[in-house]
This record gives C-alpha cells, structure tokens and sequence, in this order.
C-alpha cells in the first residue's frame, strides 16, 4: 500500500503561483511514475502532469510553460509549481502514484481556487 498527502493549495488571484506537495509513505519503493490530475466542478478528471522514475515529464496541452512537476525521490515527495495561474485552473487537484505492477493510489485531493 502507498499513502499519499496533498498540500499547498489555497485561494490566489489570477497571474499568481502555488506550488503543491504530495508525500507519499508505505511501500515507496514500488512507486514508478506519480502526477498531479484535477477536477473541476461538472468536468471530468483530466491529467495535468507526470513524471517517470527516470525524470521524463509530460504536461496537459492547458498547463505547458505555466506548470513544472518534480519530484524528489529521498523525500518521496512530488511537486507541481504552478505560475500564471488562470482561473479555469480552479479545481481539485489529486496526486497520484502508479507502482511497477500498475497499481495506481490517489490522495485526497487539495483544492486550488483562482480568482479574476
């Protein structure tokens, strides 16, 4: 099993930043890749970033140049550093965490809001 805890999100007004941390704990060394996705209200969850074991990164189209992922494997701790925020970037925003023998763990989620 993998736990894992969301923090950093908040209210801030559009143009400003938020940098999210998701720690995970119990069997970390079966993680592979972990990524932050969101949910906003009446959507659907979509994907807003990931990253490999090795480093290798992929964002949504909707966040590219404005959202960095990183992680750091002695902490087993994700990050997602969000500048420019807009406000249709206001949603729920879950850290996720898929092991070798692709199971996939969720926290609980953190909300971000962005104000015009």
């Amino acid at each position: 099993q993998v736990q894992l805890v969301e923090s950093g999100g908040g209210l801030v007004q559009a143009g400003g930043s938020l940098r999210l941390s998701c720690a995970a704990s119990g069997k970390t060394f079966s993680i592979n890749a972990m990524g932050w996705s969101r949910q906003a209200p009446r959507k659907q969850r979509e994907l807003v970033a990931a990253i490999s074991s090795g480093g290798s990164t992929n964002y949504a189209d909707s966040v590219k140049g404005r959202f960095t992922i990183s992680r750091d494997d002695a902490k087993n701790t994700v990050y997602l550093q969000m500048n420019s925020l807009k406000p249709e970037d206001t949603a729920v925003y879950y850290c996720n965490a898929e092991t070798y023998n692709r199971q996939r763990y969720w926290g609980q989620g953190t909300q971000v809001t962005i104000s015009s």
